[in-house]
């Protein structure tokens, strides 16, 4: 029978196996006075177990293999970190195994101590069919054990994308406007236009776009130009005046456009088109210099989503989804769940990054409660957990089940997760 290693380990951290009378394969009597602390890192799978082995006590590491030969496969046998294990745990026992002083690695032999039906349970979670594995359970479990692991995930998520900022800013040696720039391009993007903006604020940096700010025309010249959006010939007085400033701008510091093929606008409504998000994008940028500090200013919600409204997006946008593409009205504003997204993907992020960065931990609450102040999330994913039972009250509940799908559902990391394992242990 094969299952993952990782099974054994739930197994043996939460002691689900007949935990008396227990003997190694040495003969000696076994009593577990403490599992160990389940070890993230390299090294032994447990660390500060605590065992009673025949009439002496030992406090040591404990490796847990679906093999005892699997030791030897792992190249444990040349690593001095595993010169400190006391208890070897198998499923299977087939090898027998020494440290490096020549003593006997005492083994416990799990086989036939747990029931088959505890595997048959795992086995039916990780191949299950449904959209994530347990929908079909999840309604019985506890709210509040749900709720508890959900902000477990919005902290792990969270910290992911802080260590994101972070990299970007060692790149930009600790410039934090630059590095907010960055991030909110990448924000406008709504994930299917996401790499090209991203692209777009690699190849076009903060440090040029503000030694223009008093000239709108360049900044439009400038985001459009190196978007790919300026080639060509025009007819509009508005594209060609852009191309024109664009050619010069060009020139004056050496840029390379992304190229307009990365732009997306297949599937996609009018007012999601990326030249639309590009014009928006330019008007934030004009409406505030040093975006980044002014966010830090705003601690409400409201205040936050008034700096998204109202922005100053060129008149020629009111008329055009695309250059000389002339068509009826169109709304040229961010909509509400657009605001709402880009004050969650870059202002809550960022007021988390920099709360850590800083030692501030009232900016890294802020980060949070501004995510429970919005509405969750509408979109596939959400539902399958809401018709499941799943109560997401808010954003933050929201993302934490985005991170929970990805990063443990979608990779079937049941036993990872606390949901998984309460449900294991009914």
């Amino acid at each position: 029978m094969r299952f993952p290693e990782i099974f054994l380990h739930f197994i043996w951290q939460f002691r689900l196996f007949q935990v008396l009378n227990l003997f190694c394969t040495t003969g000696e009597r076994l009593c577990i006075k403490g599992v160990g602390m389940a070890n993230k890192h390299a090294g032994p799978d447990f660390n500060q177990a605590k065992l009673c082995i025949g009439d002496r006590t030992w406090i040591g590491d404990v490796e847990i293999h679906l093999k005892s030969s699997d030791w030897l496969l792992h190249g444990h046998q040349d690593d001095p970190a595993y010169d400190a294990v006391i208890l070897h745990v198998v499923y299977e026992h087939d090898q027998v195994i020494y440290r490096k002083d020549g003593s006997l690695i005492p083994v416990l032999i799990l086989k036939d101590l747990f029931p088959e039906s505890l595997l048959q349970h795992y086995e039916g979670l990780v191949h299950s069919i449904h959209s994530f594995p347990c929908e079909k359970q999840i309604h019985r479990i506890d709210p509040i054990v749900i709720n508890g692991f959900l902000s477990r995930m919005m902290i792990e998520r969270l910290a992911q994308k802080s260590d994101l900022v972070f990299d970007h800013l060692a790149k930009v040696k600790g410039d934090w406007e630059g590095t907010f720039y960055h991030f909110l391009a990448k924000s406008f993007g709504f994930k299917v236009n996401e790499i090209p903006f991203e692209l777009l604020a690699t190849s076009l940096p903060l440090s040029v776009i503000r030694k223009h700010l008093d000239h709108p025309s360049q900044v439009e010249a400038l985001v459009f130009g190196q978007a790919g959006f300026l080639v060509g010939t025009f007819i509009d007085a508005y594209p060609r005046k852009l191309k024109k400033e664009y050619q010069f701008l060009q020139k004056k510091y050496g840029l390379t456009p992304i190229g307009v093929g990365a732009w997306r606008f297949l599937r996609m409504r009018p007012q999601n088109f990326p030249t639309l998000r590009l014009a928006q994008f330019c008007a934030l940028l004009l409406k505030s210099d040093r975006l980044f500090s002014r966010v830090l200013e705003l601690e409400e919600l409201p205040e936050l989503k008034q700096l998204l409204q109202e922005l100053p997006v060129n008149p020629y946008w009111k008329t055009h989804y695309h250059f000389q593409k002339e068509t009826k009205k169109v709304q040229i504003q961010l909509g509400q769940r657009s605001i709402l997204h880009l004050i969650m993907n870059a202002v809550c992020l960022f007021a988390a990054a920099y709360g850590k960065y800083s030692d501030q931990p009232d900016l890294m609450n802020r980060g949070l409660q501004l995510l429970e102040q919005m509405p969750a999330e509408s979109n596939v994913i959400i539902s399958h957990y809401q018709q499941a039972g799943v109560v997401i009250e808010n954003a933050f509940f929201s993302q934490a089940v985005l991170q929970l799908n990805k990063y443990y559902c979608a990779q079937k990391k049941c036993l990872n997760c606390g949901i998984g394992i309460k449900i294991l242990n009914q």
